[in-house]
């Protein structure tokens, strides 16, 4: 970075959060970075790694618990941010430095129409009158790729997609122009096609206004196709940084090395996927050989369902009833110990089917059939035996985890109320044989789930499907909340699991390289209807139709040699 003209310099900053009178924690250990102009600085890593952590801190937007000590600095325009008063930085932010936040549900005020919101930023910080604003927000929401602009501007923020939320939230970073944007996370929720799309935009709009860029991500593949400088965070600690051909053709610390090395490979499917320990304790990827994975012909069913059907039906006006269908007569079979699956964007129906096929939805239509037998025409008592063989892991490890409840409750419960052990000696025992299966300590037994990562949690929504003993289990985007060190490890044992008790998953996920290094056979859904079904590998090489060609198209590549370099 040494030959460019630098906006933003980061020297030797330290944050600390006061947790109690006597205890804090230090989140940012004393790192240095510079932002050049008009480029695009990836500040990467897990989290807690520090990267919002030092993103928030340009801006004086860190919680009030928080101390900066005065050798930290951050230098905008010589200008050290960290001693400016509140009022300069009010007149900074939004105007000359702007953030894009990671959730826009949380960020935009649910009871303004999205141009009103827009608007205020420019009346606020370029003095338009109203009518000249409200004419700029259309203007933006064209330019950020909001089809009908000037009847979306009237529209509220829970009548957009996530997609078009994320454009709004966008449109409102760049109104001023300002000379860098921080993006956080701006992508980690979104579908696959969604996310190229918002990566396409933002790298658009910074050519197009000459911008500097710093884009936080967790995601290496992501940062590969965006970014000119990556900065490696760990543990509040830079491990490395320089040009981003430098960072992915030759990575000089073992961390990055892992970073790059534990994401699934769209050209090869080892037998496990390396994990961070793997590389700090200098073991490095070891060279496992290649899964086998597809369905044979003669391979036997688990799981048949016929002409699924699911609608909703939605209010309209008084008394009157919108019929929406979700699922349109969707066939598959699950085969005896393999995986399906099962992609698409949201929307797609994909959540659906995994739902309706544990009753958790009422089915309009169709058959379910389980070694033989219609769950869909079982009676409640009936469906009781079968609740236990098929189990469900959710998306959110934070929400589908009883906070009230220890880890011992959440284990032992279901086996008492299935019938599962003798006695509750015997549950324990089974709990404690549960918990390290999926690589967690007899300690955790007595923890409450906030005691635990996100990557803990979802070990332990594992360890409770398992305690029913189950034949199925349906993935529920089950890894797209995770780091993708996390994510590896949870692949891994799923795949563990699946290799010692026979289980067959259906394994739900918008996330395409995942969905082909677990998946024997993959299913593509579009608007509640099957687009196409084949064998992984048969997918992923020779794709049918124009949308699945679309979805491989998104799947964020990393770094291409093609690019420019940094």
């Amino acid at each position: 970075m040494t030959n460019e003209q630098t906006l933003l310099q980061v020297r030797d900053l330290r944050v600390s959060f006061r947790l109690d009178k006597h205890n804090t924690f230090e989140a940012v250990k004393g790192i240095s970075f510079d932002v050049p102009t008009h480029r695009i600085v990836a500040l990467v890593g897990e989290s807690g790694s520090g990267k919002s952590v030092s993103a928030m801190s340009i801006l004086g937007l860190l919680p009030e618990n928080a101390g900066i000590p005065a050798a930290s600095q951050v230098l905008y325009g010589g200008e050290d941010l960290l001693k400016a008063p509140e009022a300069r930085l009010r007149d900074i932010r939004g105007k000359d430095i702007s953030v894009i936040f990671q959730e826009p549900m949380t960020s935009l005020n649910p009871v303004f129409p999205v141009g009103e919101q827009i608007g205020e930023v420019l009346r606020l910080h370029m003095g338009m009158t109203p009518k000249a604003a409200a004419a700029r927000a259309v203007e933006l929401l064209a330019e950020v790729g909001i089809p009908e602009p000037q009847l979306r501007a009237r529209s509220f923020p829970h009548e957009l997609s996530g997609g078009q939320q994320q454009r709004v939230m966008i449109a409102m970073a760049i109104a001023c122009e300002p000379k860098l944007l921080i993006a956080d996370e701006p992508t980690t929720a979104l579908d696959v096609t969604i996310q190229k799309q918002i990566l396409d935009l933002l790298a658009k709009l910074q050519e197009k206004h000459h911008m500097s860029v710093l884009f936080i991500t967790h995601d290496l593949g992501v940062v590969g196709e965006i970014a000119d400088h990556v900065v490696v965070m760990q543990n509040g600690l830079v491990q490395e940084q320089g040009p981003v051909r430098d960072i992915f053709e030759r990575p000089q610390h073992p961390y990055t090395k892992a970073l790059l090395e534990c994401r699934p490979r769209l050209d090869r499917r080892p037998m496990r996927l390396p994990v961070i320990d793997d590389f700090m304790k200098g073991t490095g990827a070891a060279n496992y050989a290649e899964r086998p994975r597809g369905v044979k012909e003669g391979d036997a069913a688990i799981l048949e369902v016929k002409n699924l059907n699911k609608t909703f039906f939605l209010k309209e006006g008084l008394f009157g009833k919108r019929a929406v269908p979700a699922v349109k007569d969707v066939n598959f079979r699950l085969a005896k110990g393999k995986t399906l699956g099962l992609v698409g964007e949201s929307g797609s129906g994909k959540t659906t089917v995994g739902l309706t096929l544990m009753r958790l939805h009422d089915a309009t239509g169709g058959e379910v059939l389980f070694e033989g037998r219609d769950l869909l025409a079982l009676s409640d008592r009936e469906m009781m035996a079968y609740r236990r063989r098929i189990q469900i892991i959710f998306q959110n490890p934070y929400a589908s985890l009883n906070p009230r409840f220890t880890v011992g409750n959440i284990l032992t419960e279901p086996m008492k109320i299935h019938g599962i052990g003798k006695d509750q000696k015997e549950r324990v025992e089974m709990a404690f044989h549960l918990l390290s299966r999926v690589g967690l300590p007899e300690s955790a037994f007595y923890k409450y789930p906030h005691e635990f990562s996100g990557g803990q949690r979802q070990r332990i929504a594992i360890a409770r499907c398992l305690t029913m003993k189950p034949d199925v289990l349906i993935c529920d985007e089950s890894v797209s909340a995770l780091d993708v060190s996390v994510q590896a490890q949870v692949l891994n044992l799923l795949q563990d699991l699946q290799d010692e008790y026979g289980l067959s998953y259906i394994f739900i996920s918008h996330d395409l390289a995942v969905v082909k290094y677990i998946s024997d056979e993959i299913m593509v859904m579009n608007q509640g209807e099957i687009v196409e079904i084949a064998n992984a590998d048969e997918i992923y090489l020779n794709p049918r139709q124009e949308y699945t060609r679309k979805l491989l198209a998104s799947i964020p590549k990393g770094w291409d040699a093609t690019r420019a370099a940094a």
